[in-house]
């Protein structure tokens, strides 16, 4: 350390030209440091998704805005595609996976995850919200 104490005055050490270098690089753009997210607004009310078949491309970043209207529902989605084996790969990467998201009526919900996988993914109901619960579905496609 003496050495190079010797060769650089006091001033100019390699750590200060380290951070001199570091500093005159030029800067990211945030669109760089943040992934792009494509928001999706929907709607759950009376045995309907408002958004269906909703598609997105595969790799994309989404985030999924679901507002109850007229009273409290539920979403889930598989994480593996309709008609595939369920130990595959998942397909659908969520930042909080949940077997059943609760949709309050009035609030909004955000479900985020990763679109890793090209295939169909049907969506439901996982909250009991009337005679037409079962029916109360739809779909994303991942292309």
């Amino acid at each position: 350390m003496k050495k190079i104490a010797k060769r650089f005055p006091l001033s100019i050490r390699p750590v200060s030209l380290l951070a001199f270098a570091i500093f005159l690089l030029p800067p990211r753009s945030a669109s760089a440091q943040i992934q792009d997210v494509q928001i999706i607004e929907i709607t759950a009310k009376k045995y309907e998704y408002s958004a269906s078949p909703i598609h997105v491309t595969r790799g994309t970043k989404v985030q999924l805005r679901i507002t109850a209207t007229d009273h409290d529902h539920g979403f889930k989605i598989a994480t593996v595609p309709d008609g595939a084996v369920t130990d595959t790969t998942a397909g659908l990467i969520f930042t909080s996976p949940q077997d059943c998201w609760q949709l309050k009526k009035g609030e909004t919900t955000t479900i985020t995850f990763l679109a890793d996988a090209s295939g169909t993914y049907t969506f439901r109901c996982c909250h009991t919200c009337g005679v037409g619960h079962r029916g109360m579905k739809g779909q994303l496609v991942v292309d």
